[in-house]
C-alpha cells in the first residue's frame, strides 16, 4: 500500500521561509493522482492548503495560502514540495500530505511546524 511521508518540519522565526518535502513509499506519485497539503493548528480543524494533479502540474490554493505558499512537484525524484514564504506565528501547525488516487486518499502521519515570534 502506498504510504505518502512528509519531511522538512522545525522551529523558525516568524517571517522565514520553509519548505516541507512529500514524498511516497510502497509505490509512485503516476498520473492523475493529486497530492494536497493540509495543516492542523493547535485546537482547529485540518485545513487545505492546495493541490497539484501530479502528471498535469496543475494546482490550486486556498485564499490564506494564495500568493506565499507554493506546491510543486519534481517528476523525476518523485516526489512534491511545499514551499511557504513569511510564515506567520498563527502558522504553527502539523503539515500533513495526502495522496488521493481514483477514490481513495492516503495520508502521511505529518510533520511539525513550529513558529517562534
Amino acid at each position: 500500500q502506498v504510504q505518502p511521508a512528509e519531511s522538512g518540519g522545525g522551529v523558525v522565526q516568524a517571517g522565514d521561509s520553509l519548505t516541507l518535502s512529500c514524498s511516497v513509499s510502497g509505490g509512485t506519485f503516476v498520473g492523475d493522482d493529486m497530492v494536497a497539503w493540509y495543516r492542523q493548528a493547535p485546537g482547529k480543524g485540518r485545513e487545505v492548503i492546495g493541490t497539484i494533479i501530479w502528471d498535469a502540474g496543475s494546482r490550486h490554493y486556498a485564499d490564506s495560502t494564495r500568493g506565499r505558499f507554493t506546491i510543486y512537484r519534481h517528476y523525476h525524484e518523485n516526489r512534491a514540495w511545499l514551499h511557504m514564504n513569511g510564515l506567520h506565528p498563527e502558522e504553527t501547525a502539523i503539515y500533513y500530505c495526502n495522496m488521493q488516487r481514483d477514490t481513495v486518499v492516503y495520508w502521511g502521519q505529518g510533520t511539525q511546524v513550529t513558529l517562534s515570534s
